[in-house]
C-alpha cells in the first residue's frame, strides 16, 4: 500500500509508526509497465491496436483458421490487465510476424463481402500494420517486455532473497539507462528491415511539409527533396522525443521509486533474508 504523505500507508502510520511497507518486486515492474504504457497517447494506442486483431480474429472459428493458414507458428494472444509482462507473448507473435499477419487481415478483407464489420475492421488493422510508427513502436516494447520479462521470473525463484532481489531491480534500472541512449536507433534499424518483408516504406507520418526559403541555385527537384528529408527529420524525433524518451524516463523513475523503498526495508531485514545466510 503507498501513500505514505496522505493514504492508506499514512493512516497505517498513524496508528503505529513501526508498520513498513513492503513493495512486492514483481508486482511493482507491472506497475511500471502499466505506467510506461499510459505515459503517452500512441502508447495506449499500440495496446489497443494488439488487442483489436485478438479479438478480430478470435471471434469465429473461421476467422481463427485464416489466421492459423498464414501465421503457423505464434499466435495473437490475449492482453491480461493484471500480469503486464506475459504481454510479451502478445507482441512477440505480431513482432516476428508481421508479414504473415498482414497477409492474413488482407485475406480476411478480401473474403468479408457479406460481413462488414468484419471487412472494416480488417482493413483498419491492415492500415495500422502498414504504419511504420506502428513497427518502431512494435520493436520498443518487444525489447522492453522481453527484458522484464527475464526479470520478472527470476524474482518468482523461491531461492529469491533481498539482495538478489535489488540486484535483478539494479539491473533493470541499468537496462532503461542504457537502452534510452542507444534503444531507438537499434528499433528503427530494426523496424525498417521488417518494412522492407512486408513492401512499406519506412518513413514516419509527416502530419505537415516544411516550407523553406529556395536558394537561388537550387532546383525544384532538389528543394523537394530536402524538404522531405527535413519533414521526414522532424517526424522521427517527433516521436523519438514525445513517445520514446517519454516512455522510458516514466520506466527509470518508477523504477527508482520502487527501488528506493525496497533498499529502506532491505537495510533493516537484509541481514535475515540474504542470499549468504
Amino acid at each position: 500500500m503507498k501513500g505514505k504523505h496522505q493514504g492508506v500507508q499514512k493512516r497505517l502510520l498513524e496508528i503505529n509508526p513501526r508498520a513498513l511497507y513492503m513493495p512486492c518486486a514483481c508486482h511493482s515492474l507491472n506497475l511500471t509497465l502499466c505506467d510506461m504504457a499510459k505515459s503517452c497517447s500512441k502508447a495506449i494506442t499500440f495496446f489497443g491496436v494488439v488487442q483489436r486483431i485478438y479479438i478480430l480474429f478470435s471471434g469465429s472459428i473461421k476467422r481463427w483458421q485464416v489466421l492459423l493458414d498464414n501465421v503457423p507458428n505464434l499466435t495473437v494472444k490475449y492482453l491480461c490487465n493484471t500480469r503486464w509482462e506475459s504481454r510479451i507473448k502478445s507482441v512477440q507473435a505480431i513482432r516476428y510476424q508481421a508479414p504473415q499477419l498482414r497477409k492474413a487481415l488482407l485475406e480476411l478483407q478480401r473474403t468479408s463481402n457479406d460481413d462488414p464489420k468484419t471487412k472494416s475492421d480488417a482493413k483498419s488493422l491492415v492500415t495500422a500494420l502498414g504504419n511504420f510508427e506502428f513497427l518502431v513502436g512494435m520493436v520498443i516494447w518487444h525489447d522492453i517486455l522481453f527484458t522484464i520479462n527475464m526479470v520478472s521470473k527470476k524474482l518468482q525463484s523461491e531461492f529469491m532473497c533481498i539482495d538478489v532481489t535489488l540486484k535483478q531491480i539494479e539491473g533493470a534500472i541499468s537496462f532503461f539507462k542504457k537502452y534510452i541512449n542507444d534503444g531507438f536507433a537499434s528499433s528503427v534499424n530494426i523496424a525498417k528491415s521488417i518494412a522492407s518483408d512486408m513492401d512499406i516504406d519506412p518513413v514516419f507520418p509527416v502530419k505537415r511539409h516544411v516550407i523553406r526559403k529556395k536558394h537561388f541555385d537550387e532546383t525544384n527537384g532538389s528543394e523537394e527533396n530536402n524538404q522531405m528529408e527535413e519533414a521526414q527529420a522532424v517526424a522521427k524525433e517527433s516521436f523519438r522525443v514525445k513517445y520514446f524518451l517519454v516512455m522510458i524516463d516514466v520506466a527509470i523513475n518508477s523504477l527508482t521509486t520502487r527501488f528506493d523503498e525496497l533498499k529502506s526495508f532491505g537495510s533493516i531485514f537484509g541481514f535475515l533474508f540474504n542470499s549468504k545466510k
